[in-house]
């Protein structure tokens, strides 16, 4: 799309508020107030939006049939120039509302000026805004159920790859790769769920609010709340116009699902470091170094990290914005279309970015196995075994920690103490010690729904297909 933008006095349009005003807005104040620039991006909504307008004022007797059409007509030949760059938007003309009415007007003459009958900007906007958040809410879903589809698949493919669980960074339990992922699908799930609710609270139609009080003329509310796929209409024309929860709501859910993927990006960066080697990241998700060509640093990670505190920086702008506001609509409102566009452009990309990265993915199988024969990771399954023999849980803590504390002295791991060499800490150690000292074996009893044990990551691989599957 290759739209232009005209400056302040290249455009001979008169403004379509101008009746009460005696002299021209300065040029400064006219683009230090206009949107244009950036809320066009919504025209498809608003061109929706004035349609289902149009319709409702013809059924409503306000506009004859042959106005009605010619606005329909005129409105998506509009459209059409727009998406084909051979339109031009003009700062004189503010926004993206009044752009669009003034070309219907210059188009198809005096029917034009009846569009706005029963309407104002302010619950204009308000309808525009909420049906291009909608759009994206959908958008941003597909692209973490997309996200979420190839953590399925590499968990599957990797449900029996062993590599060490973490508390506080130290190496902890073993676990599977494939479990570990199922946890970032998790986080993912509740973000999903909590953009669904967020479209749910916002899906309400303000357009008929008008100004802020409603209109005098016999509008059908439910009529384009039904047109333009709303819920209902809004309950209360003051709340209609100035209400932006749904936006600060999206911000926030925005900002978990930017948490959310900046610790996975952590992990990444770690897990491709020389210290840890676990995965290998494909060239097309790097780049090299100016000066040290040994270099392939994960930038694609590491700016989705980044651009977290860019999202969430948006969310504090919102709820500042929104914070000292009184009723009803106020210009201030006109800021929170740049820190949401660009909440929403942010997360689009960075879910895109992980929805084609994590699929190529390559686990280094045996460098994730050696580590997780670091560290004792198997102690707690020893402490387990010697409960198991009747020995409370503290005392074999104890024990456990005695063994630890003379592997450490040996440098050998747990598995590779002698049966003579365990049974120094306790008389109770007998051969079938050696099946929950391996890592296989130690996984493998964590047999229970949540656990790592590799029958149950492939089982809870196939339940989150179905829940997937029902979206």
């Amino acid at each position: 799309m290759s739209n232009k933008t005209t400056a302040p006095g290249q455009n001979s349009s008169h403004t379509l508020w101008g009746g009460r005003f005696t002299e021209a807005t300065d040029a400064f104040v006219q683009r230090f107030t206009a949107s244009v620039s950036f809320d066009q991006r919504m025209y498809r909504q608003d061109i929706r939006g004035s349609i289902a307008h149009a319709r409702m004022l013809q059924q409503a007797g306000i506009l004859t049939e042959n106005e009605c059409t010619a606005i329909v007509d005129g409105l998506l030949a509009i459209q059409t120039d727009i998406e084909a760059g051979n339109f031009t938007w003009s700062v004189a003309l503010e926004d993206v509302h009044m752009n669009i009415e003034s070309e219907l007007t210059k188009r198809i003459g005096l029917t034009g000026k009846k569009l706005h009958t029963g309407r104002s900007r302010n619950d204009q906007v308000a309808t525009d805004i909420r049906l291009y958040v909608r759009d994206e809410i959908d958008v941003i879903a597909a692209e973490l159920t997309r996200l979420q589809s190839a953590l399925l698949d590499i968990a599957e493919r990797e449900a029996d790859t062993i590599m060490p669980g973490f508390t506080h960074l130290q190496t902890a339990q073993p676990i599977t790769f494939g479990h570990h992922l199922l946890a970032w699908f998790e986080m993912l799930d509740r973000d999903y769920s909590r953009l669904l609710d967020c479209r749910k609270r916002l899906n309400k139609s303000p357009l008929g609010a008008a100004a802020l009080a409603g209109t005098s003329y016999p509008i059908n509310r439910h009529y384009t709340a039904e047109q333009l796929g709303f819920d209902a209409p809004t309950r209360n024309s003051l709340d209609s116009v100035s209400d932006r929860d749904f936006a600060i709501e999206l911000a926030a859910c925005g900002s978990l699902i930017m948490t959310h993927l900046s610790r996975f990006s952590e992990e990444l960066i770690l897990w491709t470091s020389a210290q840890f080697d676990f995965i290998d990241l494909p060239d097309r998700f790097c780049t090299g170094s100016s000066i040290m060509p040994q270099k392939k640093n994960p930038d694609v990670p590491e700016l989705v990290r980044g651009k977290s505190g860019r999202v969430t920086g948006h969310l504090i702008a919102l709820l500042m914005l929104m914070k000292s506001q009184p009723l009803a609509y106020n210009k201030d409102n006109q800021e929170d279309k740049e820190p949401l566009f660009d909440l929403i452009d942010t997360l689009r990309d960075c879910l895109k970015a992980y929805g084609d990265m994590i699929p190529a993915i390559k686990p280094k199988k045996d460098n994730m196995y050696l580590a997780a024969k670091k560290g004792y990771a198997t102690a707690t399954d020893l402490a387990d075994y010697l409960v198991k023999k009747g020995l409370a849980f503290r005392d074999a803590h104890e024990i456990v920690g005695k063994s630890v504390a003379y592997g450490i002295q040996q440098k050998k791991d747990l598995s590779e103490l002698s049966l003579s060499e365990l049974q120094q800490f306790s008389d109770i150690i007998a051969d079938d010690v050696f099946a929950v000292l391996s890592l296989e074996g130690s996984v493998q009893a964590r047999d229970h729904i949540g656990g790592t044990a590799p029958t149950q990551v492939r089982a809870a691989v196939a339940t989150c297909r179905e829940l997937i599957a029902t979206r």
